[in-house]
């Protein structure tokens, strides 16, 4: 055999030494990440009940710092003051028990999905109602540890929270829903929560709500303090805003429409009772229902309500209509009297004179001649007396110009009815001049309570 070929059969096993050892290198570091794991977290070397040392190994309380994440906002319910929120909630801290060998940058980190092999903040949502965990298809948590002995605690839940709502504003309202956590049993003086610098609460960019407008959040601290020690306590603020269109066009409008439809009955002459009274009472009984529909999708606040002002007034001009045409029937009926008294008024005067009349021309026996009691309008006597008299009256005043428009109508019936035509729509034009205006431009603090 050559010297070449002595050299290419040596090159050759020399490439399958080094391939082999790359294989059992790779193979090695993952038995490597398993020893980590046997030797920071095995049988008697990491107690999980111990809570983490202070800064810098020192004897004060464990920082852990908060930050979320806003996957979904599914509802917000006015009766029962509640919203239902899914996050994905994390937490770190440094627990120096836990730091390894990262064998030279190749061990980034170690992942775990069982909660119960480390030490855990015991944080608890305070204003929670219901709350669940995802296990589907795996149970959505992690934990990571970092070479530095750094943990990371990730995991997706889906909360319902508690939301108290002032309502005086409903449905022009603004309404803040809290996020509260905080630590259950560890005081301040082992255990603080802050939230994480820079970005601590993030919120999915294609949220979106049926009824309801996130127009922005903020972070603050809650400490509380009981009998039993101070506890450190975080809070996120949402602040929503209530989309108006959609009450705008269930609400506001038809209930417009049905107080225009009222005044319908202004316009129909004072003898069609039974259509007067029918559209009057149908336009009052659609707006109480309209009241009770509104009033069911809400809980019996002791307050009014921006809503309730209106439904109110609507209901009260729709009520007016109906009194206005009652008002109406009772003036017509009354002047039909009058018209008839003065009939029988003036038949009695004209049967006086012709009996006075009839014992003139029978009486042939007078030597003189009697003048009549009553001037009729072109005995020129009377005209003469009417003259002087002017003489000595004053100037007429000025006509009034409502009055004389209303001389166009002899009965206070029509009367009615045409000052109605006039007064309920601009009556209902200044309430809402005066609505819009108090609660379309009112202060932001009044809205936010």
């Amino acid at each position: 055999m050559g010297t070449g070929h002595f050299f290419w059969v040596i090159f050759y096993f020399a490439s399958l030494c080094s391939a082999s050892l790359a294989n059992n290198a790779k193979i090695n570091f993952r038995e490597k990440e398993k020893k980590v794991l046997d030797q920071i977290l095995g049988a008697g070397k990491y107690d999980a009940r111990i809570r983490p040392s202070g800064l810098n190994g020192t004897d004060g309380p464990a920082y852990v710092s908060v930050n979320i994440f806003v996957r979904s906002i599914s509802k917000i319910d006015d009766v029962t003051m509640e919203y239902s929120v899914q996050l994905t909630f994390r937490e770190q801290w440094t627990d120096e028990r836990l730091k390894f060998d990262d064998i030279q940058g190749r061990l980034k980190y170690l992942t775990l999905t069982e909660a119960n092999r480390v030490w855990m903040p015991d944080l608890f949502f305070s204003n929670e109602k219901e709350g669940h965990f995802h296990n589907i298809i795996m149970p959505n948590v992690y934990i990571r540890i970092f070479p530095n002995g750094s943990v990371l605690y990730s995991i997706r839940i889906s909360l319902t929270l508690a939301c108290p709502m002032n309502l005086k504003l409903y449905p022009l309202d603004r309404q803040i829903c809290s996020l509260r956590m905080a630590s259950y049993g560890w005081t301040t003086n082992d255990l603080v929560f802050l939230w994480k610098e820079g970005d601590p609460v993030q919120v999915v960019k294609n949220l979106h709500l049926p009824r309801f407008t996130l127009e922005k959040f903020l972070t603050d601290y809650c400490n509380s303090k009981t009998n039993t020690g101070e506890y450190s306590c975080l809070k996120v603020d949402l602040l929503f805003k209530r989309e108006f269109s959609y009450y705008l066009i269930q609400i506001y409008i038809p209930c417009c429409m049905l107080v225009i439809v009222s005044w319908v009955s202004f316009w129909l002459d004072q003898g069609a009772v039974p259509a007067r009274v029918s559209l009057g009472v149908t336009t009052l009984l659609t707006m109480a229902t309209q009241t009770s529909g509104i009033n069911a999708s809400l809980p019996p606040v002791s307050y009014t309500k921006a809503i309730d002002v209106w439904t109110g007034v609507c209901l009260t001009f729709v009520f007016g209509a109906l009194l206005e045409f009652a008002l109406v029937n009772y003036a017509s009926r009354s002047d039909m009297h009058k018209e008839n008294m003065k009939k029988k008024r003036r038949d009695l005067e004209q049967a006086s004179i012709d009996a006075a009349s009839d014992l003139l021309d029978t009486d042939s026996n007078a030597t003189f001649a009697m003048k009549p009691l009553v001037r009729h309008p072109g005995d020129p006597l009377a005209l003469e007396k009417l003259r002087q008299c002017e003489v000595h009256m004053q100037a007429p005043k000025r006509p009034n110009c409502c009055k004389t428009w209303l001389s166009k109508f002899p009965t206070r019936s029509k009367r009615i009815d045409v000052i109605s035509r006039i007064t309920f729509p601009l009556v209902f034009a200044l309430f809402n001049l005066v609505y819009w205006s108090t609660y379309l431009f009112r202060d932001e603090e009044d809205e936010t309570f």
